[in-house]
């Protein structure tokens, strides 16, 4: 990063909004925020597409963007980690695991999950999603992935599951039930932007406050 003697004050007269790439919940994004000792008003959170997640950075609509696990994309850098988004479920409310406190993924490998969107890099999604469980059980990956909506709508119809994130439960409907996974490790959660152009002093010195704020 650029070192921070370098870059002018953040909050001066005409200094913009970071524009911040998040997708489902903001709550995640407020967090890195608050962490960051910044306030909420010095980022745009814009939402952005699983099937083409890296658009908006590239078409430099973005600043920075919200990511999970490790990206391997030459183009894009990757901040330290900033946060844990611990593993969850996303079930129909009426799911035979509904009802449940927690759940195995060991459990959830009966169950038909999700296919790896469109341009989603599908090494991050086998971890989003893996292949098989720890006991070696095949996670089937039968149903498309598509808007928020669409995802919910199915699980709300089906007994479909979507491994996932504990930060969607902000979002999710109440015909849907969020679930913690007990045997999945959270997911660490980064900032990544454009390596060319590198980032405006703004954008850098926010990038490393959320580093700086980070108790991960």
């Amino acid at each position: 990063m650029t070192d921070r003697t370098t870059l002018p004050p953040d909050g001066f007269p005409g200094t913009p909004p970071v524009r911040l790439g998040i997708h489902g919940s903001p709550d995640l994004a407020a967090a890195i925020i608050r962490a960051a000792g910044r306030d909420e008003s010095e980022a745009d959170l814009v939402g952005y597409d699983v099937a083409d997640p890296f658009r908006g950075l590239r078409a430099k609509e973005l600043d920075v963007m919200i990511v999970k696990y490790g990206l391997r994309e030459p183009d894009l850098a990757v901040s330290r980690p900033v946060a844990v988004d611990p593993r969850a479920v996303i079930v129909g409310a009426h799911h035979p695991l509904a009802t449940h406190a927690s759940v195995s993924v060991e459990e959830l490998a009966a169950y038909e999950g999700f296919r790896c969107p469109g341009a989603f890099p599908q090494y991050v999604w086998d971890e989003v999603v893996p292949p098989r469980t720890p006991k070696g059980r095949r996670i089937r990956r039968a149903y498309d992935m598509g808007t928020v909506k669409g995802l919910m709508g199915t699980l709300s119809g089906t007994d479909a599951v979507h491994l996932t994130f504990q930060s969607l439960e902000a979002i999710a409907p109440p015909q849907t039930k969020v679930i913690p996974i007990s045997d999945l490790p959270p997911a660490p959660v980064a900032l990544a932007w454009l390596r060319d152009p590198e980032p405006g002093a703004h954008t850098a010195r926010f990038i490393e406050d959320a580093e700086n704020g980070s108790t991960v």
